[in-house]
């Protein structure tokens, strides 16, 4: 899309006080929101009334795990260090918390 053709923030209708701006797109930002995805597929993240948590959805967090994984396969040898590291950092976190949530991983 050229710059001509991106809609400009202040042309976007409906927009209030409490509207955010969209993030620039960049990998960073994918590899973070596949991240927050997982977790909170895993039941570390939640937004709302405690009581109100959903249980984990396992296969879907796998699925996400999985997409995460496959993006980092992809990529391979096209990454900066910073985001090597950070694609490598948010899979082996993931994965353990995975494990934790499984029930299979050691005990704590």
């Amino acid at each position: 899309m050229s710059d001509a053709e991106t809609p400009k923030p202040e042309a976007d209708a409906g927009q209030d006080e409490e509207s955010y701006p969209v993030p620039p797109a960049s990998f960073e930002f994918l590899v973070m929101s596949l991240r927050t995805q997982a977790e909170i597929q895993l039941g570390l993240l939640h937004f709302g009334d405690p009581k109100e948590q959903p249980k984990p959805n396992l296969p879907l967090a796998r699925h996400s795990i999985d997409m995460l994984a496959m993006i980092q396969d992809k990529t391979k040898g096209n990454l900066s260090v910073e985001e090597n590291r950070l694609i490598e950092n948010s899979l082996t976190e993931l994965r353990f918390r995975y494990i934790q949530a499984t029930g299979s991983g050691p005990e704590q």
